[in-house]
């Protein structure tokens, strides 16, 4: 793709730029980012030598620059299961109705409808559909489709390009009525735990008697109850639980085994990052953080190679501009038509 039409995006809650780097190895140019926390704008500095732009709901339409797609994984703890629970537990509100977290996909809506590009990428977790038993989707879909956009939602395991286990919705939607699919990934290979661990760590990701011990009897006592709830021992040949941005508490979710006679450890960053698919950045990508800064920044990124072929697939779409039919059959003597979203 040529300078002259290579295709602007922007940037929203971008994190430490793993949708970036996506887009941009699909050939598409930068024109915007914007990021709250400062943790990250730091991370997203050291590797894109710019500072994102600040919290959104400050940002004014007129001072974001024309673009052709809107990338945006606003914030996902409004919706997740894990994230609800905790609120419910502590009796704070949750979804849209979180004052703090829960408003910001209307901060899209905002753009989208007055900067109207081509084409959109949002991302959230999988709960966003089922939450508040649908409803909360639901807005979303007719919000979407208000301001003229003909969208296509699909839930996507990561498994195919990362040896995790992390099940996402991605929401793509075009201003024209033009076909789009989204990647079938199907490897010949598909990756495993031992193929990103580094050949040796430092002691102190080793967890202490302390701790481990703690763990073993918080999943002892869960398992009693009839509950799943406990630490992950990951099999090397396998894959990973889905890491979280809590995982800097205790990294209970994904440990790694290191033998009888020692207690099991957790990732380090570089690990972590090459479990959300950072991998071909190294050496290069930098992490300027501590280590907890890291593994939440880590935590609430995308898998880069599974965004990679989401962004060449909207890219292939927007090229082709193959518009959608509608296709008429009968059944039961009556015309349907049937069409997407």
């Amino acid at each position: 793709m040529g300078k002259d039409n290579q295709l602007k995006f922007i940037d929203l809650f971008a994190g430490i730029g793993g949708t970036r780097i996506a887009f941009e190895e699909a050939g598409c140019k930068c024109v915007f980012s914007s990021e709250w926390d400062k943790f990250a704008r730091e991370t997203y500095k050291a590797n894109f030598n710019e500072v994102p732009h600040g919290d959104i709901t400050e940002i004014k339409s007129s001072e974001i620059p024309d673009h052709d797609i809107l990338v945006a994984g606003f914030p996902c703890q409004p919706f997740s299961i894990s994230g609800v629970s905790k609120k419910n537990s502590l009796g704070r509100p949750h979804g849209f109705q979180d004052p703090t977290q829960g408003t910001l996909f209307f901060e899209i809506k905002r753009i989208i409808k007055d900067k109207k590009p081509k084409a959109f990428l949002l991302e959230n977790v999988k709960n966003l559909q089922t939450h508040d038993k649908g409803r909360t989707f639901k807005v979303i879909k007719s919000t979407l489709k208000n301001l003229g956009y003909h969208i296509f939602p699909k839930v996507i395991d990561a498994v195919n390009y990362v040896p995790q286990h992390r099940e996402r919705i991605y929401i793509v939607g075009f201003k024209e009525k033009i076909k789009f699919n989204f990647p079938n990934k199907v490897p010949l290979y598909r990756p495993k735990l031992k193929d990103i661990l580094e050949d040796s760590v430092d002691n102190k990701y080793i967890l202490s008697d302390k701790l481990w011990k703690y763990l073993q009897e918080y999943a002892a006592k869960h398992r009693a109850k009839g509950n799943g709830f406990g630490y992950g021992l990951a099999n090397p040949e396998g894959h990973t639980r889905t890491l979280s941005a809590r995982y800097y508490k205790d990294g209970s979710e994904i440990l790694i085994p290191m033998g009888e006679n020692c207690n099991p450890r957790r990732l380090t960053p570089i690990e972590c990052a090459r479990l959300m698919g950072f991998t071909q950045l190294e050496p290069n990508y930098k992490i300027p953080v501590s280590d907890t800064q890291a593994y939440r920044q880590f935590g609430n990124s995308v898998v880069v190679p599974l965004v990679h072929d989401i962004a060449l697939e909207i890219v292939k779409a927007l090229q082709e501009k193959k518009i959608i039919e509608k296709t008429v059959c009968c059944a039961n003597e009556e015309l349907i038509i049937q069409e997407n979203y």
